[in-house]
């Protein structure tokens, strides 16, 4: 544990939550000591979360905040590491331009496909949220995932024409893009805590970020637990963690407690441990 910091309110064999406001624990972390950090802040929306958050700042004061926190995150990341920030495209690119001046470097802007909305007048069909991927100097870790070939739902042909070069195919599957549209919505109540009514992430989302940017025995933070997604992937995958909630933690540690499932991924890693992975996740 870090000086000053406040006790935890659960702790595992690989993990320890918080909770607090983050920037109470954030500045206790050590310097340069997380290999991944993963944020999906509250998006200044007016959404209500609970008695001690509040979302609805001026502009320029939910950008100061969320500066502040991201020095942080930076400040305690690793040379090498990865930083992913999820938020609307609206912020995100004032937050990519922040991270690219305090040194980070730009890997991508991935577009997760979410359409949950009512059309805008005057504007075009808001279809995605932004998961903006930095990192800290070259990366120390990067692991090339492969998602399945598309197939028909009705006849279960393959949708996509590849050029005459199917053969040639990979047959573990296809390179992961930047535009992720096969991300589930959390809506069924078996994926997310009974008690939440709040939108929550699903485990796939995390389930790639981690795969990608860590191996087993790495270190993540996640500084806005929400209903605890980050934190249950990282126990599935065998990874540390570090979280902070501000809010009572109840969903979080319902998660953890294995009274929540995972959504079905057969998204295929590239790594040494693959085949020791899969044994873990179906035993």
């Amino acid at each position: 544990m870090g000086v000053g910091r406040p006790e935890p309110v659960f702790t595992t064999n690989l993990g320890e939550l918080y909770q607090a406001d983050c920037m109470d624990v954030l500045p206790t972390i050590e310097s340069e000591s997380i290999d991944t950090v993963f944020a999906d802040p509250p998006f200044n929306l007016n959404k209500q979360y609970g008695d001690n958050s509040h979302d609805d700042h001026p502009e320029e004061r939910y950008i100061a905040w969320c500066e502040s926190w991201l020095s942080e995150c930076i400040r305690a990341l690793k040379p090498g590491g990865s930083l992913f920030l999820y938020n609307l495209p609206k912020w995100n690119i004032r937050f990519g331009a922040f991270l690219m001046d305090r040194g980070l470097d730009f890997r991508h802007w991935i577009a997760i496909e979410h359409k949950s909305c009512l059309p805008i007048q005057g504007r075009l069909y808001p279809a995605h949220y932004s998961l903006l991927y930095y990192s800290k100097g070259k990366p120390s870790r990067f692991q090339k995932i492969r998602t399945p070939i598309e197939t028909c739902r009705h006849c279960a042909g393959e949708i996509k024409d590849y050029g005459g070069h199917r053969g040639a195919m990979n047959p573990k599957g296809v390179n992961l893009k930047d535009v992720w549209t096969d991300i589930p919505p959390v809506r069924h109540a078996k994926f997310k805590p009974s008690s939440r009514t709040e939108n929550a992430l699903s485990t796939k989302v995390l389930e790639r970020v981690i795969e990608m940017s860590t191996y087993p025995g790495d270190l993540v933070l996640d500084p806005f637990g929400g209903s605890g997604t980050t934190y249950g992937v990282c126990e599935a995958r065998r990874r540390r963690w570090i979280g902070i909630e501000i809010e009572e933690p109840s969903d979080i540690i319902a998660r953890l407690n294995g009274e929540v499932e995972p959504h079905q991924n057969d998204d295929y890693v590239e790594t040494e441990y693959a085949e020791d992975l899969a044994l873990t996740m179906t035993g």
